[in-house]
């Protein structure tokens, strides 16, 4: 058998010899080929240290200090995408409880926090790889809530080795603010960065969302009142959507070796005036509404009375404008092209109009 092999081996002619252009261009085909390979191997490297990046909040334990609220249920959801373990630690925790459905077996949990409470703050931070401060109000104590407390949660955050910090701050924030509210975040953002150097301060602008008080509430009144007053109608605003600022939130935590130690304004693609914010709202919904611009005094004192939907702090707020400083790398540094107020109005202020989804467009007869 194997000499009848050989026998036929031996009957094949040998191979002609290659030209010499021919070699050459042969092996240009396989050198094109293996630049091509590698190529093709960096970006596949490439590709899979994005998704360690965006993976990395993977198994995690985040918690999320005062995440009850808004802003803090929507950045839960987009860290619960990412499979991070959620604390919730709030002064009521059970407004959060329509995050359970959510979640995983395990992957969520609620603790009651009194921010004020160095013992119960210590317990709601244990063994937690990383923080989000989220905490914010308009009335109240806001040194300890914006200030002492935020220092208090980064100091201890920084003691137990906690690998990334996020401080909710918000646009405008000065030390030098008439508003306490941006005055005691500026406050904050010291407080926390000297507790935590390495801590990213994030100052988002007013959010909007299909279950906000801000866009929606306007959209109440505009649906049931013919004639309405606008308060700070020239004030120039930069709304956020909400989920975009919490993808903002989220990157940070996920990549602190490129976002810690750096604060960022973010806000919305589009400058609206409240008195543009008010008409888009009315053609959104299909109704022709009379608006009344109240000058700042009456605008002032309005917000002093008590039980209004606006308080002095508040108004000062408006008044000054929310807009980005142009002074602070902005929300696309954080990888997040934001979206604009309008891609979601039409949907929206559906239910806002006369007769809901049956109502006539408006270039319908």
């Amino acid at each position: 058998m194997l000499s009848h092999l050989q026998t036929e081996a031996r009957d094949y002619p040998a191979p002609a010899k290659l030209s010499i252009e021919y070699e050459k261009e042969v092996r240009a085909a396989c050198d094109a080929s293996s630049v091509a390979a590698r190529d093709h191997h960096k970006r596949t490297l490439g590709t899979l240290d994005t998704m360690a990046k965006t993976n990395s909040l993977d198994g995690k334990l985040v918690t999320i200090v005062g995440g009850s609220g808004f802003f803090g249920t929507h950045v839960a959801e987009a860290l619960l995408e990412r499979g991070a373990r959620l604390r919730i630690a709030s002064r009521n925790p059970e407004k959060a409880f329509r995050l359970k459905p959510l979640a995983n077996l395990g992957q969520i949990h609620f603790t009651r926090c009194d921010v004020s409470a160095p013992e119960s703050m210590a317990k709601a931070l244990r063994d937690s790889d990383a923080v989000i401060y989220m905490v914010g109000a308009f009335s109240g104590d806001l040194t300890t809530l914006h200030t002492h407390a935020a220092e208090q949660a980064a100091h201890i955050a920084a003691s137990q080795g906690t690998d990334a910090f996020v401080y909710i701050s918000g646009l405008g924030a000065k030390l030098d603010s008439e508003s306490n509210y941006a005055r005691t975040k500026a406050m904050g953002e010291q407080s926390v960065l000297s507790a935590f150097p390495k801590a990213t301060i994030l100052r988002p602008a007013a959010l909007f969302g299909e279950d906000d008080d801000f866009v929606q509430m306007f959209a109440g009144l505009i649906a049931h009142l013919p004639v309405l007053p606008i308060f700070g109608s020239e004030a120039e605003l930069q709304p956020l959507w909400v989920d975009d600022a919490a993808e903002a939130v989220a990157n940070a935590l996920a990549d602190p070796a490129s976002h810690g130690g750096r604060t960022y304004e973010i806000a919305g693609p589009d400058v609206l005036s409240m008195a543009d914010l008010h008409k888009r709202l009315a053609q959104a919904q299909g109704r022709s509404r009379t608006f009344l611009p109240m000058p700042d005094w009456v605008s002032a004192i309005f917000a002093a009375l008590p039980g209004t939907p606006m308080n002095s702090d508040q108004w000062h707020l408006l008044s000054q404008g929310s807009t980005l400083s142009g002074d602070l790398p902005g929300i696309e540094k954080l990888g997040v092209s934001p979206h604009p107020l309008d891609l979601f109005l039409d949907r929206w202020m559906m239910r806002y109009r006369k007769h809901g989804r049956f109502a006539m467009k408006k270039d319908e007869p």
